[in-house]
């Protein structure tokens, strides 16, 4: 069902101080900061030759990240996305299976304007997990 993993999200708690960090020091292919307001975020992609890096940083009074950074105040891992081709399919497979899709269960437009789920880190070994359709 799952095909490329499409990125790692990593949460920071400076996101200019995390974009100098992979572009001066990593020498990375950087992008312009945008404005997620669905999510709750502001993220930065990091292009890699074989996958992509997000850097997440809170947006807004509810923003799901600023939780995330009051356990971990450094930043961390937040989470990752695998690409699969048919999104509500993968879901309702999902679900039948006993896994939980967060949230609604309909997916939102993300970052990269097309659809996208989460779900539950407890259904796979800790990790919360992003479905993007492609």
């Amino acid at each position: 069902m799952i095909g490329r993993l499409n990125h790692v999200a990593i949460a920071v708690p400076d996101l200019d101080a995390a974009a100098a960090l992979y572009r001066n020091t990593l020498g990375a292919d950087v992008g312009p900061p945008q404005d997620e307001p669905d999510h709750g975020v502001t993220v930065i992609f990091i292009t890699l030759p074989n996958t992509k890096i997000e850097l997440l940083y809170p947006l807004g009074d509810n923003s799901p990240i600023s939780s995330f950074l009051e356990k971990n105040p450094a930043g961390g891992i937040h989470h990752i996305c695998y690409e699969v081709e048919d999104i509500l399919a993968a879901r309702d497979k999902l679900k039948a299976d006993g896994a939980r899709v967060l949230s609604s269960g309909e997916p939102k437009i993300g970052a990269h304007g097309k659809p996208v789920l989460f779900l539950h880190p407890k259904d796979f070994t800790g990790t919360l997990v992003e479905l993007e359709q492609v």
